[in-house]
């Protein structure tokens, strides 16, 4: 949790995108949270949950495909990854 709080501003957002893979992936599993699983998202709603974290929403999107955290397929996404809370 300590990475994660490095990179989030006060008000949740990110300051910077990590560029150390380890520390990006953290981000990214947090970011993931964000998204309901058995959902699926047009490519416009993926942007504005992203954008509310850091203006450059189409590397975190990118990042988020590329990781397998969603998965995008038609311009519609969906998670596909990161960790689930079953408490």
């Amino acid at each position: 949790m300590d990475v994660l709080h490095n990179f989030l501003s006060p008000d949740g957002s990110l300051h910077t995108i990590p560029t150390k893979r380890a520390k990006l992936l953290v981000v990214l599993d947090h970011l993931a949270q964000e998204f309901d699983l058995g959902r699926t998202y047009p490519e416009a709603e993926v942007n504005a949950i992203l954008e509310r974290f850091h203006p450059d929403y189409a590397a975190l999107r990118r990042y988020l495909v590329d990781d397998a955290f969603l998965t995008r397929e038609d311009n519609v996404y969906w998670r596909s990854g990161g960790t689930v809370d079953v408490g």
